[in-house]
């Protein structure tokens, strides 16, 4: 049975939908309302409050610390400076993806490193020979995403750091009403946002601190119905439901490569040898078989099928995370792996994994549709990721 985060005394008066998810074996709000529209548009247009507590923490530290993390992931940690955060993954020997997270350096020799799944065992089994601790600092580490276009107004009206010169993807170190923390300049949304790490016997003042200070600016508490949709317009993979681990894989089509899951672009091949290396060097000479990319759903076509059953179009209450053939000529070339309605946008966007040669922008392909619990295709249009990037995001 899920147990509550060092935030769920706060979280669980504020949920009035009763809507709760198992993360990782936490209470997570699915929403807080009814509906998530609210706290989505808080994301877009004003500031939400993401209890993010659930993922799984590690601090690395020691002598040959850095060298534990540049054997392991595959971003060039050496040439990180302290204060700076890497959003990166990690490979088996094959190159194919075990999960995706961030790495901050919080000294010369001193990471943390954040996890979708239980990563401890993996990384203490390749400290082998080197100088280096890794703690699991999950259960006494404790964090929110705060994210959204008043989410940097906030920070300057409550916490003693350096909030306006805090760069994208950097960290340091502050306090928010006289609790220490770090803060970070990352997010999940694609949005400006922060994300706050905390002691967790000090999580419910800072929650309280963080929520009077946000009165002003509309601060949201969101669930992971809003963040769904939020991290689908930007372009963001889910571990489990747009790729799987390969740990978990059953067969090698289940398995993925980072070019094939739109993370090429954090490979760093001339580095210091780490695990998948010379897998990933010749699927770079060679090109992936698969390419995550993002789908148009033709709208007027989707009306005719529903107007062919009698029905207004119907579109689902939350993103989809049920994976749906895509076809390029009656041939199956890959599989939508997550859909939903973009508010923002105004338009149904999938993420889509399919064959590298139906993977160019602009491409016409067809999505599975159920209508009325008929299975239909209707119209995509192959488009470049992510769907939503605004200015602010680095600004």
């Amino acid at each position: 049975m899920p147990i509550g985060t060092p935030f769920h005394s706060r979280t669980s008066a504020l949920c009035e939908s009763m809507s709760w998810r198992d993360w990782s074996g936490y209470f997570a709000a699915g929403s807080y309302e009814v509906h998530h529209e609210h706290e989505y548009n808080a994301i877009r247009n004003a500031a939400s409050l993401i209890d993010i507590s659930p993922l799984y923490k590690y601090r690395v530290s020691g002598r040959d610390a850095t060298r534990l993390v540049d054997r392991v992931v595959t971003r060039d940690v050496a040439r990180m400076r302290v204060g700076q955060v890497a959003y990166t993954h990690w490979c088996d020997g094959d190159g194919k993806v075990i999960d995706d997270g961030t790495v901050s350096r919080l000294g010369e020799q001193e990471y943390r490193w954040t996890a979708a799944e239980p990563t401890l065992r993996w990384i203490r089994g390749n400290a082998l020979g080197l100088d280096a601790s890794v703690e699991d600092v999950s259960e006494r580490t404790a964090a929110l995403a705060l994210q959204g276009p008043t989410s940097r107004d906030i920070l300057r009206a409550c916490a003693e750091a350096d909030v306006d010169g805090l760069k994208y993807f950097r960290v340091a170190r502050g306090t928010i009403a006289g609790i220490p923390v770090e803060i970070s300049r990352t997010g999940y949304t694609g949005d400006l946002g922060y994300e706050i790490w905390v002691e967790a016997g000090r999580a419910e003042p800072l929650w309280d601190a963080l929520m009077a200070a946000g009165r002003p600016y509309d601060i949201t508490p969101t669930g992971i119905l809003a963040l769904d949709v939020a991290r689908i317009e930007a372009g963001l993979i889910l571990l489990d439901v747009d790729y799987v681990s390969a740990k978990k894989a059953l067969i090698p089509s289940q398995k993925y490569s980072p070019y094939e899951i739109g993370l090429g672009r954090l490979l760093s091949l001339d580095k210091p040898p780490y695990i998948g290396q010379e897998a990933l060097r010749r699927e770079a000479a060679q090109g992936a078989p698969r390419q995550l990319v993002g789908l148009d759903v033709d709208w007027d076509e989707l009306e005719r099928l529903y107007d062919q059953a009698g029905l207004p179009p119907q579109l689902p209450a939350a993103a989809s995370r049920a994976a749906v053939p895509v076809y390029r000529d009656g041939t199956q070339v890959g599989k939508a792996t997550s859909t939903t309605w973009s508010p923002t946008l105004k338009k149904l966007i999938a993420l889509a994994s399919v064959t590298r040669n139906a993977s160019a922008p602009g491409s016409r392909l067809r999505m599975e549709l159920t209508v009325e619990h008929k299975r239909e295709q209707v119209g995509v249009t192959v488009a470049q990721l992510p769907f939503f990037d605004p200015p602010r995001k680095r600004a």
